[in-house]
């Protein structure tokens, strides 16, 4: 099967959620959250991302999570990683109570298309001080794809993670888990990277984004947004409607794409220092806001 056929299929296969200009959605992909250990990149940045998701959280915000949430290559169970990030799932739980949370799954968190290990794992946890089993996210489905469509316009955004350009991480995403998880996890701490990772090898980025603006333009400039090669993207009105919100496991910072007031907005969260030396976590727009309908096809 082609990328196009797998975009083609997620597409098809993606619930409908309606919105308009009060709403407010904030996309993160690419958290990999992990078991807090030396190789797990989202500790560096825990502290950051938190912060964010809840400056949104208490702003009123849709959390949408574009895949790879989760760190399921390297670690074995998801209760390891519920162990290591109680606050952060504690938050996400919060969204979720609300209406609020949306997730998608990517490469490294693929094992969610089996809805069963989603009922095993994240309709329920197992607390410890009660010994019995409480809610986390109770009845949730995590999606392939999403499409936020316009009440108005009729506007159709298409969400997913974008490792369908991706051949080795799509359909041989079992080899390359099994190799992350016995090879390139050990060598991590030594600073070798995975070279079949498109966020670590720059030919792969180039190729899973030449194949995604394809099939955007055989669907008549489909707007798209995707995480999967860590880059983000933010197109001019006209050119291929391709965005990419970047990740959460940047060099102390995380990055992420704001829907608010029709319009989008690339965003970044760093921590930086006061003039009175006092460091605090701050949010620094990089591209935009632009009105969603000036991307809109004739």
């Amino acid at each position: 099967m082609s990328s196009t056929h797998r975009f083609d299929r997620a597409f098809a296969n993606a619930p409908v959620i309606p919105f308009s200009d009060e709403s407010k959605f904030i996309l993160f992909s690419d958290c990999h959250r992990g078991d807090n250990s030396g190789a797990d990149d989202f500790a560096n940045n825990r502290n950051i991302y938190f912060h964010a998701l809840k400056h949104y959280y208490q702003n009123g915000f849709t959390y949408c999570e574009l895949g790879d949430g989760d760190e399921l290559w390297e670690n074995l169970s998801f209760d390891i990683l519920f162990e290591s990030h109680k606050n952060v799932y504690g938050l996400m739980q919060q969204f979720y109570a609300e209406g609020r949370l949306h997730l998608i799954w990517g490469n490294h968190d693929m094992v969610y298309k089996n809805q069963h290990y989603v009922e095993k794992h994240l309709h329920k946890f197992f607390d410890r001080k009660t010994d019995s089993d409480q809610p986390l996210f109770p009845g949730i489905k995590v999606h392939e794809g999403i499409i936020l469509k316009h009440k108005e316009t009729n506007q159709e955004l298409f969400l997913c993670h974008g490792h369908q350009a991706d051949w080795m991480n799509y359909v041989a995403w079992r080899f390359n888990r099994f190799m992350v998880r016995v090879l390139w996890r050990p060598l991590q701490g030594a600073g070798i990277s995975d070279p079949t990772s498109p966020a670590k090898n720059y030919q792969e980025l180039i190729k899973v984004e030449r194949r995604t603006k394809k099939w955007i333009t055989q669907r008549n400039n489909q707007f798209t947004i995707t995480g999967h090669t860590h880059r983000p993207r933010f197109p001019e009105p006209g050119d291929i409607a391709y965005f990419n919100d970047g990740s959460c496991v940047h060099p102390r910072s995380i990055t992420g794409l704001e829907i608010e007031n029709g319009a989008i907005t690339l965003i970044k969260w760093q921590i930086a220092t006061t003039d009175e030396g006092f460091l605090r976590i701050i949010r620094i727009p990089l591209e935009g806001p632009q009105k969603l309908i000036d991307y809109r096809t004739k």
